[in-house]
């Protein structure tokens, strides 16, 4: 009785409420973070010169402003990264099939 639908939906209720009024700025303490960990394996001299690319700002991935180059720099963060940790990988170009390339991606981190 207690899975009951009633208490389901008092579960969905509650949930919003246990996250806690900060919640909703969580993305961009993460994406702060993210960028502080680039900023240390130094991806604007290594990532970012390399393909002519401008820094990220502090909330980059957190607000959706451009999703094809949002997406297009997540993965040449992605493939950087891949290849920093010694597995070499291709650099995706612009116009790559994003399920293709997030597959290949995937794929390579599994890999690990």
């Amino acid at each position: 009785e207690e899975d009951g639908p009633g208490r389901r939906g008092e579960r969905s209720e509650e949930a919003p409420a246990e996250r806690g009024p900060g919640a909703a700025f969580h993305m961009f303490v993460l994406m702060e973070d993210l960028l502080d960990k680039l900023k240390l394996l130094s991806y604007e001299e290594e990532a970012l010169r390399r393909h002519n690319m401008r820094p990220l700002s502090r909330h980059y991935f957190a607000l959706p402003t451009n999703p094809g180059e949002q997406f297009f720099m997540f993965c040449t963060l992605a493939a950087w990264l891949i290849s920093k940790a010694g597995h070499p990988f291709e650099q995706p170009q612009e116009y790559d099939d994003p399920n293709a390339v997030i597959s290949n991606v995937l794929s390579e981190l599994r890999s690990f």
